[in-house]
């Protein structure tokens, strides 16, 4: 029986869920591109107990791959991806250049919105 990590152990994956996938054929061949980061398409629980996942890669280089053991797969959560908008300063007035574009279009947003009175959507 292999050895899990308590990370790998206690992770529940699910349609829509981002994840870093590790192709276990081409890392042991030695083969260049084998991990990659992939959504999950569909999870297939089977009656012997064994969940595999059907993934979309998100590079469009490959199609779907299908019945992958969860083993080979990390989860990308999304803290992680939203993590520099989320300690972004809110002074518009810094320099942009240490921060993605994501962060400089939400600080944005959030200035132009903090200016402006609240409105009641308009009813028919």
């Amino acid at each position: 029986m292999p050895i899990q990590t308590a990370a790998q152990q206690s992770t529940m994956f699910r349609n829509g869920d981002f994840v870093l996938y590790r192709d276990p054929v081409r890392f042991w061949r030695g083969e260049p591109n084998h991990t990659f980061v992939c959504r999950i398409d569909n999870v297939l629980d089977y009656t012997s107990g064994q969940t595999r996942y059907r993934l979309t890669p998100l590079t469009g280089e490959r199609g779907a791959i299908r019945e992958v053991c969860g083993e080979y797969m990390r989860l990308l959560p999304p803290v992680d991806a939203m993590r520099d908008i989320d300690t972004a300063p809110l002074n518009t007035d810094l320099v942009a250049d240490d921060m993605t574009p994501a962060a400089v279009a939400w600080l944005t947003q959030q200035h132009a919105t903090a200016n402006r009175a609240p409105q009641l959507p308009a009813h028919d």
